[in-house]
């Protein structure tokens, strides 16, 4: 498995800890798939977006059409998270 540096939760300031407590309120805890982009903090707050757009926004596909859509990758993908 890779080793990528990243930023612990209790060390971040700025914007970067505004990003962390955000995915708290969101999720109960920071996804590793988030924390992995901490050393970035504009890569993490345009994936977010990405996200949010993707699952939450407009579009012809339920919520949950969206979730087994997301879950069905990942398991074929091998994709712990």
């Amino acid at each position: 498995m890779p080793w990528i540096e990243q930023v612990s939760i209790s060390e971040a300031t700025g914007v970067l800890k505004r990003q962390f407590e955000a995915a708290i309120r969101r999720a109960g805890r920071v996804w590793h798939i988030v924390h992995i982009m901490s050393i970035n903090p504009p890569a993490m707050r345009a994936s977010m977006r990405f996200y949010r757009t993707i699952m939450m926004g407009v579009s012809p596909l339920s919520r949950a059409q969206r979730e087994m859509l997301a879950t069905v990758t990942s398991a074929e993908l091998g994709c712990t998270y």
